[in-house]
């Protein structure tokens, strides 16, 4: 696969998959065997890093005026839906191995702990942009997650989307207890937050709004200032490993 500006693959329809004995390639993206899925403190999808996300309220006035939803009708046919759903239950395993053929890039979001003075951080692959105007993204965190009480406490936070090589930084800020910083190399964003050395692209944003969902909270942040800060590939995370594009 030739390499574009936007150094995405190009999948129609079901992932074309071989094996090379050195690891997988998906549509021409060749993806290398990696740390193994399910770390204890990233964030994410139940297909990528996990956080350990103690349980937090959701502040209503980050949230904004909520909808009364007094006012909406009912729907007996989703009712219906999702009663039929439930009796049926998806099996978590098959969740996650299904939804591991998505494949996502890879973020650490880091914030300076307003308690300690000290970096603080963990890894996500779920993160998405949501709105052009206003500029917004979005990201989830587990339930169980320890670190995000410490980001969701600073001012700003700071996504720091990884390159290809950086894989060990997503080990580290996947990892449970200790210095996660210990051996990084960072500076300050313009938001005053740890923005990864070589890390493909910064963003500085802050809390907008929470909404929880399942065993996750979804995070919408609204960007402040960003920009590109290296030129390489991005580290992937897809069926459980981690890769980059084959060019």
């Amino acid at each position: 696969m030739g390499t574009h500006a936007a150094r995405s693959p190009e999948i129609c329809g079901h992932p074309h998959v071989t094996s090379n004995g050195h690891g997988i390639t998906v549509n021409g993206v060749a993806m290398h065997s990696g740390l193994p899925p399910g770390q204890p403190d990233g964030a994410g999808s139940r297909t990528g890093p996990h956080a350990d996300f103690s349980t937090q309220p959701v502040d209503d006035s980050r949230t904004g005026p909520r909808a009364d939803s007094s006012t909406q009708p009912v729907d007996d046919s989703r009712t219906d839906l999702h009663a039929e759903s439930s009796a049926r239950s998806v099996d978590g395993r098959r969740f996650r191995t299904v939804l591991g053929h998505f494949a996502t890039g890879i973020v650490a979001i880091t914030a300076i702990d307003p308690d300690s003075g000290e970096p603080c951080g963990l890894a996500a692959n779920s993160f998405t942009s949501v709105s052009l105007d206003p500029p917004l993204v979005a990201f989830c965190v587990a339930h169980t997650s320890t670190s995000w009480p410490r980001l969701r406490a600073a001012r700003t936070q700071t996504v720091n989307v990884l390159a290809e090589h950086q894989q060990s930084v997503c080990a580290a800020l996947a990892s449970k207890g200790g210095d996660k910083f210990a051996g990084l190399e960072w500076t300050k964003s313009p938001g005053g937050n740890p923005m990864i050395s070589d890390a493909l692209a910064w963003i500085d944003c802050s809390i907008e709004a929470e909404h929880p969902a399942g065993d996750h909270v979804i995070v919408v942040a609204r960007v402040h200032d960003l920009g590109v800060h290296g030129d390489g590939g991005p580290l992937v995370f897809f069926r459980g490993g981690y890769g980059r594009f084959h060019t």
